[in-house]
């Protein structure tokens, strides 16, 4: 099943199944009622200092890609990362963001991180 993107200040729908926020920081002016979601996985969010380092420049966004895919790598998120591609392969999933810029930020990467773990799991399968 495709993984989807959404702005968690868009309105929830049914169609965006499980409902997972892959944000550090709590959405600014949201309750957990008005946020709906289904799961809060922080620890799969960038580190405070890449976050901080980013900052949301578009230039820095190559850069980032990579800084984040090393930490998604790193042991301590191994098991995180399965569960969601697990979940994924299996049911909608909708990460949710609160950024600004649809086209980059840490959802946008960790989606592209899960699509290239899976299609290498396909060809050692």
């Amino acid at each position: 099943m495709p993984i989807r993107l959404k702005r968690i200040y868009e309105n929830p729908e049914r169609s965006d199944g499980l409902r997972i926020l892959v944000d550090r920081l709590w959405p600014r002016g949201l309750t957990r009622e008005e946020a709906a979601i289904d799961e809060w996985m922080k620890d799969i969010a960038p580190s405070n200092r890449l976050r901080s380092w980013f900052g949301h420049r578009p230039e820095r966004w190559k850069e980032f890609r990579k800084r984040y895919t090393k930490e998604l790598n790193l042991p301590d998120h191994k098991n995180s990362i399965d569960n969601l591609a697990r979940i994924s392969r299996i049911a909608t999933v909708t990460l949710l963001y609160g950024a600004k810029d649809d086209d980059r930020n840490n959802a946008v990467a960790l989606a592209e991180f899960l699509k290239r773990k899976d299609r290498t799991r396909h060809r050692h399968s």
